[in-house]
């Protein structure tokens, strides 16, 4: 049974910094793409970086790049979200996911597993 577990949610003031940590178990990724999604209140969840196991090919959104960085730890099944320069507008619950990579644009998923969410609150 594939499990996420994420980690290392919490409250910050804007400027400061947190890392979010996922662990997963229960199969080999692999062939996998690893991705964090975050869903703010009242809008819709996006994808906000990803990262293939297998090379370690990394995607990043426009609103995260320079500050975010995705990596992981091949012997701990642990993939990590490093979130720096933090602001209001980065408040909401992350969600660590897991799917086969597929092709050029493997990090649109489909996602297949989804962990439950850890809450970023960002305050000004």
């Amino acid at each position: 049974q594939v499990q996420l577990v994420e980690s290392g949610g919490g409250l910050v003031q804007a400027g400061g910094s947190l890392r979010l940590s996922c662990a997963a178990s229960g199969r080999t990724f692999s062939s996998y793409a690893m991705g964090w999604f975050r869903q703010p209140p009242g809008k819709e969840r996006e994808l906000v970086v990803a990262i293939r196991w297998g090379g370690g090919s990394t995607y990043y959104s426009d609103s995260v790049k320079g500050r975010f960085t995705i990596s992981r730890d091949n012997a701990k099944n642990t993939v990590y979200l490093q979130m720096n320069s933090l602001e209001p507008e980065d408040t909401a619950v992350y969600y660590c996911a897991a799917g086969v990579a597929y092709g050029f644009m493997w990090y649109r998923g489909p996602y297949d597993y989804w962990g439950q969410g850890t809450q970023v609150t960002v305050s000004s």
